[in-house]
């Protein structure tokens, strides 16, 4: 069964589940009419909406037309086909009878829905996508005859209901305002959920057989495509590798303290080859790139210099851990040059571990060093309470008794910690994630949890403070930093509110896009609780009276010159002509495939950041490719084979011009004289369409259309004539192309 409803509220505000649960007035489908085959509803906030006979056959015929996947599991759910909502904000409610019997299935597809007047559909791996988890997926439903240039952009959650109690419900939220185009047009959570908490059958996730899923989706205006960060905020983004926004937000949090980054700019990079040697540089040359690009800086060079491969950059990790590594990196780095002492002057503290006994004198302490300090969120109102509860005194009596040494042996005594000192960086890692032993899984704490915008921690006669700390310094402190996680247990969407320097106006830095905020959204917005899935999970403070000292000047002046002449991408190629007045173009290729022609326009420092694998390629253009008439096309040729895992693209592709009324077996010929194939070999070729994401349709004997390839001179590539044969034999490469080595 599936139903569309508009959303109760905004997707960072949802409601747990409403539909199902009466007592909050929540909606109530009238299941007794679904007997009734001539009326479809659609669901409008509290309103039906009768569809008449045209506008059903209308929709009805826009479904039918969606390009159905290569791979559909039998649909066990029955389904209302409904009309087209207007609404850019819906909840489509799917309801899976039958679910155990898609056990053996490996994909599954729901109905086609609309939202923002386009079809989109939901798809699950019931059994996993290569784990152990049922992973699922929201995907543009005609995906496969998007044009070039087709974008919508879009936020949306996917839930598993828990039909025993709503507030157990698993639900996963994406990145606000996703981009869908021609070549990302699905994503999603392939850790949704273990498998053995799903189909347990007393969890309360498949009751009676039946799986209910729910898929909020709203589309936005697609205002970003014109949107400049650097322009109406003074500051760039980073670029998301896939699963990195964690990164990108730790990283704009580090590069926004000028005391830290005047420290990376002046660490030396000399012996840059040496394991994990090539982090300080590729932080320099980030950071520096922050400072003084126009868009969105890429991050790879940082994640190439950890060892991380393209699967890495699609995982998310703790980023308690990964900002300790990454400190102690660069404090290596550090020794012995003038920056040695900037990481621990910054972010170091100390604290003391005591045993204190009652009826005797006899006290034992241990004084440990901190870069961050874990606070307690569940049971906690705010940051001061957690406080209040870290240095808690534990009394040990009874069967718990301390034992004092052979002097004293078994005594009563206090246990506690007390700080020594705290550094001017004071960093709060806030416990929003606790294990669930029921579920098997890492579940989120959304409770709300308040902070200042102001820290007092020598607040009631310094009570966090141990006897022996320095009284003079003042330990007071104000919000530098805001980092958020909006989503569930396991996975999500990852961004820092900051303040650069400590003004009243905030900054959101979203992956690529910054924009200017507000106090509240930075603050009371990030509480969380009232159902809300994004909220503060690490606070960044600063010690007024250390402020000036650390928002200090950090410009070009402070970097050294092989870094600022570094920074700067290099190209190199020498390609020749083959007479004065040729002409060259450049391609970008990735996977084997010409993923784009770059207009003359483009900028080079930003080719090549989107791609792990992608080349650029500089080529003579032919005299055959000028001057084609409009019915003509010059098309992008790839090789390929296929074996039991799919397609394997090979060799290098090239563009070939392709004229109206032409055979194939003219083509063909064409084709065998470019790449100097002998006949032997080449008869055994065959030539398809292929579609980017892996559709194969072979040609017959019949004529090529140059209109199966959409007309472009430059941008991305979509659809390609494949050659199908064995990758043994070595492909030739023809004459005038060269590659390109960017940066």
């Amino acid at each position: 069964m599936s139903f569309l409803t508009p959303p109760s509220s905004d997707l960072e505000d949802e409601s747990d589940n409403e539909i199902y649960d009466k007592d909050r007035g929540s909606y109530e489908f009238p299941m007794e009419e679904e007997e009734d085959d001539d009326k479809y509803y659609s669901y409008q906030y509290d309103d039906y909406m009768y569809l008449d006979d045209q506008e059903l056959d209308k929709n009805l015929k826009m479904l039918g037309e969606c390009a159905q996947p290569n791979k559909v599991a039998p649909a066990d759910a029955t389904a209302i086909k409904l009309g087209n909502q207007d609404s850019a904000n819906t909840k489509f409610i799917w309801k899976i009878e039958n679910f155990r019997s898609l056990m053996d299935k490996e994909k599954h597809y729901s109905d086609v829905f609309f939202v923002g007047n386009y079809p989109w559909r939901v798809f699950m791996y019931p059994m996993g996508n290569d784990t152990d988890h049922i992973s699922m997926y929201l995907q543009v439903a005609d995906w496969e005859n998007l044009q070039y240039g087709w974008n919508r952009c879009a936020q949306f959650s996917i839930a598993i209901v828990n039909q025993f109690d709503n507030r157990n419900t698993v639900r996963h939220q994406s990145a606000p305002e996703l981009q869908f185009n021609a070549l990302f047009t699905d994503t999603g959570f392939q850790l949704f959920m273990p498998l053995s908490a799903l189909y347990d059958p007393d969890r309360g996730y498949v009751v009676d057989n039946t799986c209910i899923v729910e898929a909020e989706v709203k589309v936005t205006q697609d205002y970003w495509n014109f949107y400049d960060s650097r322009k109406e905020t003074g500051y760039v983004g980073l670029t998301n590798q896939g699963a990195t926004c964690y990164l990108n937000s730790l990283l704009q949090t580090l590069y926004h303290i000028p005391y830290f980054r005047k420290a990376v700019y002046n660490m030396p990079t000399e012996n840059d080859s040496a394991p994990g040697g090539r982090i300080p540089s590729a932080l320099q040359t980030l950071f520096y790139n922050l400072q003084y690009n126009e868009d969105s800086v890429a991050t790879k060079e940082l994640t190439e210099s950890f060892g991380w491969n393209r699967q890495d950059s699609f995982m998310q990790r703790d980023v308690q851990e990964l900002n300790r590594v990454l400190c102690e990196k660069i404090e290596d780095r550090m020794k012995g040059t003038v920056a040695e002492g900037t990481i621990q002057h910054l972010f170091e503290g100390h604290h003391m571990n005591y045993i204190e006994c009652i009826n005797v004198d006899y006290k034992s302490t241990r004084k440990e060093s901190f870069y961050d300090i874990q606070l307690d969120v569940k049971g906690c109102r705010d940051v001061y309470a957690s406080f209040d509860k870290y240095v808690e005194v534990e009394h040990l009596e009874g069967n718990n008794k301390y034992h004092a040494d052979q002097q004293y042996g078994l005594q009563d005594a206090k246990k506690g910690i007390l700080f020594t000192d705290f550094p001017p960086v004071l960093q709060l890692q806030l416990k929003r994630y606790e294990y669930d032993v029921m579920r098997e899984s890492m579940v989120k704490i959304n409770d709300r949890y308040e902070f200042p915008l102001q820290l007092d921690l020598d607040r009631e006669a310094h009570k966090y403070l141990s006897p022996d700390s320095d009284r003079s310094v003042r330990n007071r402190y104000t919000l530098h930093a805001v980092l958020v996680h909006s989503g569930g247990g396991s996975g999500g969407h990852y961004y820092a509110f900051i303040r650069p320097t400590l003004s009243e106006q905030w900054f959101k830095f979203n992956d690529e896009r910054v924009t200017k905020e507000d106090t509240k959204c930075a603050l009371e917005e990030q509480y969380g609780g009232d159902g809300r899935y994004s909220n503060a999970y690490m606070l960044v403070y600063i010690r007024e009276s250390d402020r000036d000292k650390i928002i200090c000047n950090a410009d070009v002046k402070e970097i050294a010159e092989p870094l600022s002449l570094g920074s700067t991408r290099r190209t190199s190629c020498k390609v020749g002509l083959s007479h004065p007045n040729g002409e060259l173009r450049l391609l970008e290729v990735f996977s084997h495939k010409i993923s784009k022609i770059l207009p003359p326009s483009e900028k080079i420092m930003h080719i090549n950041d989107q791609y792990w694998t992608a080349t650029l390629r500089a080529e003579e253009i032919l005299e055959e490719e000028k001057n084609l008439s409009p019915k003509d096309r010059l098309i992008s040729v790839c090789h390929f084979t296929k074996d039991a895992n799919g397609l394997k693209h090979f060799g290098e592709p090239f563009l070939l011009a392709v004229h109206e009324g032409e055979t194939l077996d003219a083509v063909k010929l064409r084709i065998q004289k470019k790449l100097q194939f002998p006949d032997e070999e080449f008869v055994k070729w065959k030539l398809a369409y292929l579609s980017w994401m892996g559709r194969v349709e072979y040609l017959q004997d019949s004529d090529i259309d140059p209109n199966r390839f959409p007309k472009s001179n430059y941008g991305a590539r979509e659809r390609y004539l494949g050659l199908e044969h064995s990758d043994s034999s070595p492909v030739r490469a023809y004459v005038a192309s060269k590659n390109l080595h960017i940066g």
